[in-house]
């Protein structure tokens, strides 16, 4: 527990974060599925990644929300109407709704993870605090598709957004969930090209009332991204949708 004795740590957890949240760090060091945490690689306005390390040494990524933002709280109502995961929550009762929707993460990295679906593999959550695989080397986070994509060549460009249709269908096909929010912000891109799927959180069942329309917006992002940012040749968006929802072939390629 000795990162807990940490005083510059403690001191900038405690600043950012409320005891409830510093008490759920704690309980998962106890748990040992965090050995000791270092500093952020990711900050949003709704939530905070940190760069953590398991008992065997192991890189992890801990993400951490935030409770206290009303902001984000209106943000994610339009993923919970018509979701029977979230019957009976109020919109008003703010931190069970947010350990909610951390649990619901969870548990969509896990069905997309089981399916083949290239995300972070899910390790534990707790409240408000989701542990996960660290995507990155050497302790920096991958970077985003839309941080690198001007540094890459043709081929590679070609090469991700195959990988990327390939893994909408395998959430569409196999893991029966639609993303809801997929854009170049949370593809990352790892050597080789090796693409990687992140912030899951508002992802949808297929018997959502409004799931096909965030996967129709989903593949309108990607196809804006690679025809007009990128610049690649690639199928129109109607036939995009068309081949990831193409569910008949227990297997495509990817590629």
């Amino acid at each position: 527990m000795r990162v807990l004795r940490d005083r510059d740590w403690y001191k900038t957890v405690e600043e950012v974060f409320d005891a409830r949240t510093v008490l759920t760090i704690y309980t998962l060091m106890r748990r040992r599925v965090i050995e000791r945490m270092n500093g952020v690689v990711s900050s949003g306005k709704e939530a905070r990644v940190y760069l953590a390390y398991g008992p065997k040494g192991g890189r992890l990524a801990v993400k951490i929300y935030l409770v206290s933002t009303a902001v984000f709280r209106k943000g994610i109502l339009k993923y919970i109407v018509g979701d029977p995961r979230f019957q009976g929550i109020q919109p008003g009762d703010t931190r069970r709704l947010i350990y909610m929707w951390t649990r619901k993460e969870f548990r969509n990295l896990k069905r997309m993870y089981d399916a083949g679906v290239r995300v972070p593999r899910p390790v534990a959550v707790l409240n408000n605090v989701l542990v996960m695989e660290f995507i990155g080397l050497n302790g920096s986070r991958a970077p985003l598709l839309a941080e690198i994509y001007d540094a890459l060549d043709e081929d590679e460009l070609y090469a991700i957004y195959r990988s990327v249709v390939y893994n909408l269908w395998r959430m569409y096909c196999v893991a029966r969930l639609v993303h809801a929010d997929l854009s170049e912000y949370n593809i990352m891109v790892r050597p080789g090209p090796e693409v990687v799927i992140i912030d899951v959180s508002q992802a949808l069942t297929l018997d959502h009332p409004n799931a096909m329309d965030y996967l129709v917006r989903d593949i309108r992002n990607i196809y804006r991204f690679f025809r007009e940012e990128a610049g690649l040749e690639i199928p129109g968006p109607e036939e995009i949708l068309e081949g990831v929802t193409d569910c008949r072939r227990e297997e495509k390629k990817e590629g």
